[in-house]
């Protein structure tokens, strides 16, 4: 009966999971696939001045990366995509604003081709001031909740 299911399995699955552990009745994914790896710790002054700011909520994205949501919508988070530099943060962002920010400031914050058609900004961290980074989460979270508030007003 096991190696019946499990050539079932076999045939229905093939790729994604390994059967063989199928006599201990779990099934695992073969392997586990992170767009790149993450560095939470130089999320933590992020996540603690953005925690300070009301409604704001710390949360892990599906590939591990740590973020801040207001109201169930991104904030702001670590930049996960290839094309960001490592520490950077990616915080919404009004495109008027975004556009005064890159010229301004290049040398703290860019934008990469991935991240252009979204209402975003990159920060390298290491740029960042404590203000510069409550400053820049203020104006996120003003942004944020004003798009859950359009999102309720159409869910009524």
């Amino acid at each position: 009966m096991g190696q019946y299911c499990a050539g079932l399995l076999r045939r229905l699955k093939p790729a994604r999971y390994d059967v063989t552990p199928l006599l201990t009745n779990t099934v695992r994914p073969m392997k586990r696939v992170l767009k790149k790896p993450t560095s939470t710790g130089a999320f933590d002054v992020v996540k603690r001045v953005g925690l300070r700011l009301a409604g704001v909520e710390a949360t892990i994205r599906y590939d591990g990366s740590p973020t801040l949501k207001v109201g169930g919508c991104f904030m702001a988070g670590l930049a996960s995509h290839q094309s960001a530099e490592p520490d950077s943060l990616v915080v919404r962002m009004d495109l008027a604003d975004r556009q005064a920010l890159l010229e301004d400031a290049p040398e703290t914050y860019y934008l990469t081709v991935h991240y252009e058609r979204h209402p975003v900004v990159l920060a390298r961290l290491s740029q960042l001031s404590p203000d510069a980074l409550h400053d820049l989460l203020s104006v996120s979270r003003r942004l944020t909740l004003a798009k859950t508030r359009k999102r309720s007003d159409r869910m009524v």
